[in-house]
């Protein structure tokens, strides 16, 4: 079987997260600190720990197969790479911010002013899709600095918490791009790593699905099953088990974490009683 090639951040905010996730896919990698190429035992994969900004044109080129790498560099680095499948870790976006004590929002504030950033790219295409001419400063770190030096009006930066912009005397007004972790892949695989790389995606899938799932017990009166079981949607069919006291049965499922609480009420309000929630480590469907 061939073996792909994965490249992850050697260091920074996706570093631990990515590996975080090779772990839960029951990926495990033996290898030293230093190491920048790492072989894999249990599945045909190798590691390749690089720097975030080389990560996209090494896709490009084929040097790796695929990679864990935010959105938003992606979009910045404009180059020819396919995503296939979101993370849901390390979610951000790339904003314009300019001084707290400036009260408008609009985006005409930016017509004529000087703007800092490490997104030129993606900077430059939205303010010529919305007609506005402004001076680009390409700074490499360091963004929030720039307008409390007088080096520019505003900023184009990554923003999670918006902490360091309100430490900078900054506040975001517009954002461009809502970015998170995502699988990408080279334009240049064969049918082999293409079959590895299903594998690999089939198991994110689970991972994610997990993640995303709690496991629900519940004990009903019978003649409240089928209207419990109609807000249990997640799974095909919940599972009924009868109880030692008469009348009553057990019912087993999955709810979404995003509805969780909201799944909870409802199942209160239809009569369900001890209810337990119970974390699930791989979910395949």
């Amino acid at each position: 079987m061939s073996i792909i090639k994965i490249a992850i951040q050697k260091s920074g905010r996706l570093y631990e997260e990515s590996l975080q996730l090779l772990k839960d896919c029951g990926i495990f990698i033996n290898n030293g600190k230093d190491q920048l190429k790492v072989s894999v035992d249990n599945f045909p994969m190798e590691i390749m720990y690089l720097r975030n900004s080389d990560i996209p044109q090494y896709l490009e080129d084929g040097v790796v197969d695929i990679a864990i790498v935010g959105e938003n560099l992606l979009v910045e680095k404009q180059k020819n790479i396919e995503i296939v499948q979101s993370l849901g870790f390390s979610k951000c976006r790339v904003s314009l911010a300019i001084p707290k004590d400036i009260e408008t929002n609009d985006i005409n504030y930016f017509q004529g002013k000087k703007i800092a950033t490490s997104y030129p790219n993606t900077l430059k295409n939205f303010l010529q899709k919305n007609n506005i001419s402004a001076d680009i400063h390409i700074i490499s770190g360091s963004v929030e600095i720039a307008p409390n030096i007088g080096l520019a009006d505003g900023i184009c930066d990554i923003v999670s918490s918006g902490s360091t912009l309100f430490k900078n005397g900054l506040r975001e007004t517009i954002t461009l791009l809502k970015s998170e972790a995502v699988l990408a892949k080279t334009s240049q695989l064969s049918p082999e790593k293409v079959s590895v790389l299903e594998k690999f995606i089939f198991r994110i899938k689970a991972v994610l699905k997990a993640k995303n799932s709690k496991y629900i017990l519940m004990n009903v009166p019978n003649e409240k099953i089928d209207l419990i079981s109609k807000t249990l949607p997640v799974l095909k069919s919940p599972t009924v088990i009868p109880l030692a006291e008469k009348g009553w049965s057990s019912i087993h499922s999955v709810i979404d974490e995003e509805r969780f609480w909201e799944v909870i009420d409802e199942l209160k309000e239809k009569g369900a009683q001890d209810i337990l929630i119970i974390p699930i480590d791989k979910m395949v469907i």
